[in-house]
């Protein structure tokens, strides 16, 4: 494994296992929807520039089926997954948050089986030890210790990001990633401004009175976690093992909760810990089980990867 490959590596598991405590810093004094909205309107915009730049306007042609479907995808992945992320952030934990949002593959592996492509056994037991990590987190809720509501936010957004994932793999998409990613920031980012704009949220804005710790956090969103963490994974993904980039699933989570407990002495009780460390395990059991499977497929299964950035 090459110095390169190693860099690229950390970066992914450094950079998007710290957008979470960010997200948690940004929405403390700013609206969650259009601090989202603005963040992908802006590094899309960032992105595009490059595009045209090295590649030219050549890289954009797509046909009306690609587009729709990279449309679809970014309202699914930026609008239900990263924007119903923030919002519930307002209220839950950054590293708890991330915890949730980890048992993503678990949900694409569900929505996979209900469209008829059958899954392994490998997959299926990694599939229920997931699930029941992800109850040991809820519990508190459950109980009336914790708001059960924004919880339960969370693991819509992992759902929405799975349908917006599953259908990448099933329909026509851009074959160029970067592009691709362009197009879902510019859809994403305005449905985002617009479910924000008819939240009332422009009337909550406050620019003078926002802390400067929710503009430090807006701007590292933009520029290190959609720009250098994406472009560190797609750089990844072409010069690594599918197996080694998409590690990032259960490395992340786990930095997430480090740093919020450092920075905002979150605190690491024995469902978080219980909790996390069965979803991260069964996440890691089933990338496994699934890239077992890809080397030997079956009739039906689906070949797709597993999410990018859910956060």
């Amino acid at each position: 494994m090459g110095a390169g490959v190693v860099v690229a590596l950390l970066a992914v598991y450094l950079v998007w296992g710290s957008t979470y405590l960010a997200i948690k810093y940004a929405v403390a004094g700013l609206p969650p929807f259009l601090t989202m909205g603005v963040r992908f309107l802006v590094a899309g915009a960032l992105l595009a520039v490059a595009v045209l730049a090295l590649r030219g306007r050549t890289a954009f042609r797509m046909t009306r089926s690609q587009f729709g479907t990279t449309v679809v995808c970014g309202l699914f992945l930026l609008v239900g997954g990263n924007g119903v992320v923030a919002v519930a952030e307002q209220d839950v934990d950054s590293g708890l948050a991330a915890l949730l949002i980890a048992g993503t593959p678990l949900w694409v592996v569900l929505l996979r089986a209900a469209l008829r492509d059958r899954p392994s056994v490998g997959t299926v037991a990694g599939l229920v030890l997931g699930m029941t990590g992800v109850g040991v987190l809820l519990l508190p809720g459950v109980r009336g210790a914790a708001d059960l509501g924004p919880l339960l936010l969370v693991c819509l957004s992992s759902v929405l990001w799975s349908c917006g994932t599953v259908l990448a793999t099933r329909r026509p998409v851009p074959a160029d990633p970067f592009v691709a990613s362009v197009v879902q920031m510019a859809a994403g980012g305005t449905g985002l401004v617009l479910l924000g704009s008819l939240g009332g949220e422009w009337g909550r804005l406050d620019l003078a009175g926002t802390a400067a710790s929710s503009w430090i956090a807006f701007g590292y969103l933009v520029l290190i976690g959609s720009l250098v963490g994406y472009s560190a994974y797609v750089w990844l993904l072409g010069r690594a093992p599918l197996s080694l980039a998409t590690t990032y699933a259960y490395v992340n989570p786990a930095v997430a909760v480090a740093l919020g407990a450092l920075f905002r002495s979150e605190p690491l009780t024995s469902n978080v810990v219980v909790g996390g460390a069965i979803i991260i395990a069964a996440v890691a059991w089933v990338i496994t089980s699934e890239a077992r499977a890809r080397r030997r497929p079956l009739p039906g299964r689906d070949e797709g990867a597993f999410p990018v950035e859910p956060a």
